[in-house]
């Protein structure tokens, strides 16, 4: 049995409003990532030395880094080998589990999220909190919170 589900079209303030969320996330993360290049990272190997920073023993079974930054673990597994080849992180077997992986940041990693962090704090201030009132912020945190919420 098929249903044809009829499309709830945007209005054009929602077509607008949409168009530019796009257009803004876009240039935000081209700003990050021009920002970190200088650092040799990329915004996707910035977060996850972010979140391995965060961990215990800076280290986190792959499979629980890959949900943590949102990649599938094919694509988390290069990035994480071309950081490997960098110094950034080591892998290592898990030793409670044969079949996991640890993803573990090295100590350079570490020393390079710290080199970098500050400037892409920055660049984050500039590409959003600076422009952006400080109300529309937190609407923006709201709506955010309210997207991320929701059950697929």
């Amino acid at each position: 049995m098929t249903t044809t589900l009829q499309p709830r079209w945007l209005d054009a303030d929602q077509q607008r409003i949409w168009r530019s969320f796009l257009n803004g996330v876009a240039k935000i993360n081209e700003r990050l990532e021009a920002e970190l290049r200088c650092f040799g990272l990329d915004l996707g190997e910035y977060e996850i030395l972010v979140h391995l920073s965060e961990a215990p023993d800076r280290s986190l079974r792959m499979s629980d880094l890959a949900d943590r930054v949102r990649q599938s673990r094919s694509r988390l597994t290069h990035t994480v080998a071309r950081m490997e080849t960098k110094g950034l992180v080591a892998r290592m077997a898990c030793p409670s589990d044969r079949r996991g992986v640890i993803a573990l940041m090295t100590n350079h990693g570490y020393e390079l999220l710290v080199e970098a962090a500050p400037a892409h704090v920055e660049s984050v201030r500039r590409a959003l909190l600076d422009p952006v009132d400080p109300d529309d912020f937190v609407a923006l945190g709201r709506a955010m919170d309210a997207v991320t919420s929701v059950q697929d």
